[in-house]
């Protein structure tokens, strides 16, 4: 990052009087008042046992205050999230107060309703010649992946990301709240997109460029186009080509969407006296920049918040860090103690998403470099190669691989690379 920039962040850390007290002070990053729209979907990133479903609950019931429709989602069998909003969470939606509806995911239950659309088209156009017929879907397990895909599907329907029309029939939230089992889950749907569309290119070309690919894709095609039926449509009457530019564009609306911190909001949690739970909320900021997403805001959450050391705030700018209030897991909450305590700040950073993103990539066509920013990482752990004649830079940083399409006036072969103060700098020849 610029030295300057650092600066001109740095000038915006306040100390705001603690809340009820004298002389204590805490660290906070201003941003900017006004309450604007909300993002379609939330979730929270950070080291397990950091508050991930704490601040999922605390924001499900803000948002919810707020008279906004309202959706938590969790998908785990922690009853942590049952003990802190006072209801069951079962596998369906439940209302759960005022503009607040929970519900669990559970893919062994999941499994079935895809299964069963997979069957309905199949008995039309019989592939399977009676195979899929036979599969009992009570009887499948689930297996590693199943959960994303499955967690995916769930929130298109309360969500409809897949397209670009309202559908009457589904009931859509303002927000949705998503506590994901893990952090990786997220990151990988994060980047699932970018990856599908590399994946399709190839599945592609086997279809149309292989016989079994021209004898069999027709209609395995089919079979999954009817069942998923992306935008309502269905395959008949249209050609592969027609079917294969349609799932294209799904992909790519779908990329767009997740790319929009008006829409996707992730939000980093730690626990600030941890320097463990610190260090991995640096690392998944930089490895949700990698997966191509975007970290909107950092909270930190401890029983004693006002402890907090000016470095820890630092080590998170330019992006606005403020602080959830401690909520014991051992009963049911006070939601109407918790919401008064929580700061303006912490209000402002939930709602307003789409002007707190720091730019991660920046191309300077007159030097004509190239500037990732990557935090997180140090310069052992960054790979970079180039494939496709100089058009693209290939980035590797820890799990996580990411494409960077070049500007037609800057493409050419790497002449050097350099890593500074979180900045990887790409020089083009």
């Amino acid at each position: 990052m610029a030295p300057s920039l650092l600066a001109s962040a740095a000038r915006q850390i306040l100390a705001s009087p603690r809340r009820g007290g004298r002389g204590r002070r805490r660290l906070v990053i201003a941003c900017s008042a006004g309450a604007g729209a909300p993002p379609k979907l939330v979730t929270f990133l950070g080291k397990g046992g950091s508050g991930k479903t704490t601040a999922a609950a605390v924001a499900a019931q803000y948002y919810a205050s707020e008279g906004l429709k309202t959706c938590l989602v969790i998908q785990s069998q922690d009853p942590t999230a049952e003990q802190l909003m006072g209801c069951k969470i079962g596998n369906s939606l439940t209302e759960c107060a005022a503009n607040l509806s929970t519900m669990k995911l559970e893919t062994s239950k999941m499994l079935l309703e895809p299964l069963d659309r997979l069957k309905k088209v199949d008995s039309q156009i019989n592939l399977t010649q009676g195979v899929l017929e036979a599969v009992v879907g009570e009887e499948l397990g689930v297996l590693p992946g199943m959960d994303s895909v499955c967690s995916v599907l769930a929130l298109q329907k309360l969500l409809n990301f897949f397209s670009t029309q309202r559908n009457s029939s589904q009931e859509e939230f303002d927000v949705v709240v998503y506590d994901c089992n893990n952090t990786e889950e997220i990151l990988r749907l994060i980047g699932a997109t970018e990856r599908a569309r590399s994946y399709l290119r190839y599945v592609k070309d086997l279809a149309e460029k292989t016989d079994i690919g021209r004898l069999a894709s027709p209609s395995a095609m089919r079979l999954i186009y009817d069942s998923a039926r992306p935008n309502g449509k269905t395959s008949e009457g249209r050609l592969s080509s027609e079917l294969w530019n349609d799932i294209e564009q799904l992909i790519q609306r779908i990329s767009v969407w997740f790319a929009d911190p008006s829409k996707f909001a992730c939000f980093l949690i730690m626990d600030p006296r941890r320097s463990i739970s610190v260090s991995s909320a640096l690392r998944y900021w930089g490895c949700t920049t990698q997966a191509g997403g975007n970290i909107c805001g950092a909270f930190g959450y401890t029983e004693q918040p006002f402890e907090i050391h000016q470095g820890v705030a630092e080590k998170f700018l330019p992006m606005t860090f403020s602080f959830l209030p401690f909520l014991p897991t051992d009963s049911s909450a006070d939601w109407s103690r918790v919401l008064n305590s929580l700061s303006q700040n912490a209000k402002d950073l939930l709602r307003n998403t789409s002007n707190k993103v720091y730019p991660s990539v920046s191309f300077d066509s007159v030097q004509k470099s190239v500037t990732l920013f990557m935090p997180g990482f140090d310069k052992s752990e960054i790979k970079l190669y180039q494939y496709r004649g100089g058009s693209e830079l290939l980035i590797e940083a820890g799990d996580q691989r990411r494409v960077v399409k070049l500007p037609p006036a800057m493409q050419g072969k790497v002449g050097g690379a350099k890593f500074v103060d979180r900045n990887l700098i790409v020089t083009i020849r």
